[in-house]
Order: C-alpha cells, then sequence, then structure tokens
C-alpha cells in the first residue's frame, strides 16, 4: 500500500461563521484583536468565550462597555444522533443577550438555531452554522459588516390605485393632477 492509501480520512469541522457589526466600529475600533477572514480550529471541549478580558476570553471586544466576559458558545453533540449543535449562554450580569428576540438573562442559555442574529447593547452578530463531521474540534469564521444586520423593516407607503389601473403618479409626472369625475357624466 502506498501512504496515500494509508492516510488517514480527512475530516470536514463544523464552522461557525460569525459577521460582526456595531454602529461605531469605524470609530471605536472595538473589533480590532479579532482575526477577520481567517478560519480559527477550537477544541471541541473548550468553550469559546467573548468579551473584553483577553486573560478569560478568546475572542476579544475592545470595549468597556462589554462585559468582562459577555457569552460563551460551547459545541455539542445532540444526544442520541450524529448531530452537532452549538448552545450560547449569556454571562452578562448587567446586559440581556438576545438570540432571535429570545432574550436570555444572566446564565441562561439556549441551543443556537442553524441561522440566527444574537444581539447586546448596540452589537449585532449574524451566526451561520456549517455542518461537519469532526468530533475533535470546530472552527470559527470571522467577518466584519459594514451594514446593519439588523435593518429597520419599513414598508413602502402604499398608495391605492384606481380602477382605472393608473397610478395617481403618472399624472404628477405629465404635469397634471387627475380630476374627479362623477360617474353619471360618464
Amino acid at each position: 500500500m502506498t501512504s496515500f492509501e494509508e492516510a488517514e480520512t480527512e475530516e470536514t469541522a463544523t464552522c461557525l461563521h460569525l459577521t460582526f457589526y456595531h454602529p461605531g466600529q469605524d470609530e471605536k475600533m472595538m473589533f480590532r484583536c479579532l482575526n477577520f477572514c481567517k478560519r480559527e480550529q477550537v477544541r471541541a471541549d473548550d468553550a469559546a468565550k467573548f468579551g473584553r478580558d483577553s486573560s478569560v476570553c478568546r475572542y476579544n471586544l475592545m470595549d468597556t462597555r462589554v462585559s468582562r466576559i459577555q457569552f460563551s458558545l460551547q459545541f455539542y453533540r445532540k444526544l442520541h444522533t450524529s448531530e452537532y449543535g452549538f448552545e450560547i449562554k449569556n454571562l452578562s450580569k448587567k446586559t440581556k443577550l438576545t438570540v432571535n428576540q429570545t432574550e436570555l438573562g444572566h446564565l441562561n442559555k439556549i441551543d443556537l438555531p442553524w441561522k440566527c442574529i444574537i444581539c447586546f447593547g448596540d452589537y449585532q452578530i449574524l451566526a451561520e452554522i456549517q455542518e461537519g463531521e469532526s468530533v475533535d474540534y470546530f472552527e470559527t469564521h470571522l467577518h466584519l459588516a459594514e451594514a446593519p444586520i439588523l435593518q429597520e423593516r419599513c414598508l413602502p407607503s402604499l398608495q391605492p390605485i384606481p380602477e382605472n389601473g393608473i397610478s395617481p403618479s403618472f399624472f404628477l409626472s405629465q404635469g397634471k393632477s387627475p380630476t374627479e369625475i362623477d360617474e353619471n357624466e360618464l
């Protein structure tokens, strides 16, 4: 046998893609200690902690309004399956954390949906899980968003369209204003 045939099968790792946004990110540079656009391996039994205390947190947010340890992400295997997932735990005593509008108080934890938005303070993080097979480690891949992840959902004001199907803006663009006609005049 050749060394190629004897080589172990390559496993893909579950990858957690995290896209960060803060409205003051350009001026305050709170993400300057994060390693963007490069995958990073994390041991499966380590919790990935986020916060401002670099001696405890693997991912440092350089902002005094962030707790020493803001939250953690723990990789786990789901019971009686071969599927893997993450749970998120709020470790901040002062700041509530929301995951897709589910509010977590201090020490509350939930399963992280495969795609969700994590919010605390002015921070917005889009989390997306890419499945893999490795049981020894997972990967994180950090990204920086240039625009807010959560946008205000404003619908354009809807103008009624008359039964004749011609929009009032059609008349305005021709310099004429619509005139009202009584049904009996037709």
